[in-house]
């Protein structure tokens, strides 16, 4: 800006003075809007703020869609009952062992490592395919609905961690603020013509953004005290240099556990499937052959007949 000031000044009254190209005519007449740097300041954070908000509301959302499941879905008590249910039946002959009231998360991803006598069946395989033929009416049809947690959602809960979710409020905080600021400057600098739309229009963002980030601020507190709940309803404890359970060592175990589960619900509802396929087809069979098949009626020949057409 120094030396295009210069230079204009110089060509000033020159007839040969070079003329300023198109770019940094640009940039002089953006020079000459007044508190430019403090309303690009403004506009460039209005047009960030929502991408930032967005991006920290679903990730929070899908926290929370993963913690009301696993706290309150039937679908994942009656599986987990059922965890409990085989593995005291297994113990029978355990005093100790076979008539246990829980058990601790990390024996979930070990179920599939159970294995039947004949080694062609695991425990998980056997739970899945029982929880389908006792507990899921829609078992082999479209309708069917997967009990547990996506694997992708408790993938992604995994990978989160409250601190970076407070650390990123806490920076859209400051730039709100600092936003605030630059824009009671800009509105307090201007002459009245240049005012307006800028004052309208940054007035009616602040006050939207204020509410979107109050509103966040006291979901991730609330997601966070469910999570907590939630960790210490399954007794789960915190690692080695940890003050609080994790959202990766809880849903860690969780993802395993799902991922393996689906793998397993997606076969069984497979096989019952073509079991539904196999018996429609044998009752179609069967409903076609009796439709085939006729009975002729048997002609009299006796004495007794004919002298009945006689008469």
């Amino acid at each position: 800006m120094d030396s295009i000031k210069k230079h204009i000044k110089s060509a000033k009254g020159k007839e040969d003075a070079k003329p300023l190209d198109k770019p940094e005519q640009f940039l002089f007449q953006l020079s000459q809007i007044s508190n430019f740097s403090e309303r690009v300041f403004c506009i460039l954070f209005q047009s960030t703020f929502h991408e930032c908000i967005t991006s920290i509301l679903r990730k929070i959302e899908i926290l929370q869609k993963v913690c009301k499941t696993l706290q309150s879905s039937k679908a994942v008590l009656q599986v987990l009952g059922l965890v409990l249910a085989f593995g005291n039946f297994m113990n029978g002959g355990n005093r100790s062992r076979g008539q246990a009231d829980g058990f601790t998360l990390d024996i979930l991803p070990k179920l599939k490592d159970v294995k039947s006598s004949d080694n062609s069946q695991s425990l998980l395989s056997y739970i899945v395919a029982y929880y389908l033929r006792h507990f899921d009416e829609d078992a082999g049809k479209e309708t069917c609905v997967y009990p547990l947690p996506e694997p992708l959602d408790l993938f992604q809960a995994s990978q989160m961690k409250f601190e970076d979710f407070q650390r990123d409020l806490r920076k859209l905080r400051k730039d709100l603020n600092a936003c605030s600021a630059e824009t009671e400057k800009v509105c307090k600098l201007s002459s009245e013509e240049n005012l307006q739309p800028f004052k309208d229009k940054m007035d009616e963002f602040l006050n939207r953004a204020k509410t979107e980030l109050e509103t966040q601020e006291n979901q991730l507190a609330g997601t966070q005290k469910i999570f907590l709940e939630l960790s210490v309803s399954f007794s789960v404890k915190p690692k080695a240099g940890e003050k609080e359970v994790s959202p990766h060592t809880f849903f860690s175990i969780w993802h395993e556990f799902s991922t393996d589960f689906k793998d397993q619900w997606k076969k069984q509802n497979k096989l019952i499937l073509q079991e539904r396929v196999k018996m429609a087809e044998e009752s179609f069979k069967q409903a076609r052959q009796k439709a085939s098949y006729n009975v002729t009626p048997k002609h009299a020949t006796g004495i007794k007949a004919k002298l009945g057409k006689k008469i």
